[in-house]
């Protein structure tokens, strides 16, 4: 999209959200957010501060500094040039003081961090020609976390490497233990980045592997200094994550259960039974959602899939959010599924992706995290990526 396409669908955005204009700010890549839709790449050599004006209707504004001049090009509109501070103030003074409402990186009260880019004294400076500063997060992520077609197609591509390194790592363990050889956590993480590398695709930390208690940790990860042996009855947690080494490729992110043993026992069925109605509650609340065209928050899915676990008994043990937007980095700037760790009040947008990892973690025990990815398409259907786990992989 064109930058002059680009400001004439966010005029229409922001004409339906009843907002005179969005002021994009940055100072020194403090805001990713704003660069990224600025079309801005991060190794530029930005050090001063800018602004960047879209009004409802009319003519953009460009505020920058004189050592600075081309910092917002090739995007249209008036250029203000400022050398000293008082300028500058002066000409966000004349922008905004006859203006009401505006939407800027901000997130009120910062019910979501990921979206509050914008420092508070600037905000003190702002709100001090009288607006009332709202925040861009209902339209921002059309421009950060709506993904093409092939975009999709890499996301896809994605979930097929790492069902490939899924399997090769459960063979692995299999075999292992049928021949009494040591295999580790560690020896598992380096086989799933091996099928990585094979495969053409990169992560942005190694996966996780997890036996037995170190499961109850939902972010642990394997020390080379202290491998961890699998043995005959362990409860394994494998937690991975991958995207193709291309641009503008997308992230899958999957979690699986394994035992080394025939059966569970009956406390790990119980656990992996009352994840898997959570999962499953979270997609289907999304899919009844979309399919009567109501919007969908992301606090909404986050409280469906965590009722399933409270009513079972395990709310204090399922201790994170159900998901996590997924992009170009595994944690996407778009729409969570949370209402624990923040209230993300945000629309789950068409287009979009999102993991679905509900859990429970028993310390000292076991923890069952179960992970897939949910992709909205353009007709607001739901798609799992990624496969479903509708019983434990059995490695004995």
């Amino acid at each position: 999209m064109r930058a002059s396409e680009k400001i004439a669908h966010v005029q229409k955005l922001l004409a339906a959200h009843h907002v005179d204009g969005w002021l994009l700010y940055d100072f020194q890549k403090n805001n990713p957010l704003a660069l990224e839709f600025l079309e801005i790449p991060l190794q530029r050599n930005l050090t001063r501060r800018f602004f960047y004006w879209i009004p409802a209707k009319g003519v953009p504004v460009k505020i920058v500094h004189r050592i600075e001049q081309q910092a917002l090009e090739p995007f249209p509109g008036d250029k203000q040039v400022y050398l000293r501070w008082q300028e500058l103030e002066k000409a966000l003074k004349d922008l905004l003081v006859s203006l009401k409402v505006i939407a800027m990186e901000y997130s009120e009260r910062c019910a979501v961090p990921y979206i509050s880019k914008v420092d508070a004294g600037t905000m003190d400076l702002v709100k001090s020609f009288g607006v009332q500063v709202i925040s861009s997060a209902p339209f921002l992520q059309e421009y950060s976390s709506v993904i093409d077609d092939k975009q999709i197609y890499s996301l896809k591509e994605a979930a097929e490497v790492i069902e490939m390194a899924l399997e090769k790592a459960w063979s692995a363990i299999r075999q292992a233990l049928k021949e009494e050889q040591v295999i580790t956590d560690c020896d598992v993480q380096k086989i799933i980045l091996e099928v990585f590398e094979r495969h053409d695709c990169i992560a942005n930390a190694p996966p996780h592997c997890a036996i037995n208690a170190d499961s109850a940790d939902p972010h642990f990860t394997p020390n080379p200094k202290k491998p961890v042996k699998i043995k005959l009855g362990d409860f394994v947690l494998i937690d991975l994550w991958c995207k193709k080494k291309a641009p503008g490729a997308i992230y899958a992110d999957v979690t699986r259960v394994g035992i080394a043993a025939k059966k569970p026992t009956p406390k790990q069925e119980e656990i992996f039974s009352i994840v898997r109605k959570a999962q499953k509650a979270a997609t289907e609340f999304i899919r009844q959602k979309m399919a009567r065209g109501d919007n969908v928050k992301g606090y909404e899915v986050d409280q469906a899939c965590r009722k399933v676990i409270i009513e079972a008994g395990y709310g204090d043990y399922f201790i994170h959010r159900t998901g996590h937007n997924i992009s170009t980095d595994v944690h996407g700037p778009g729409t969570h599924f949370d209402s624990l760790e923040t209230n993300d009040d945000r629309p789950v947008l068409k287009g979009t992706c999102t993991s679905c990892e509900p859990g429970i973690y028993l310390p000292g025990e076991f923890g069952v995290r179960l992970e897939n990815d949910l992709l909205i398409d353009r007709e607001g259907k739901a798609h799992v990526i990624g496969g479903e786990q509708d019983d434990y992989v059995f490695l004995a």
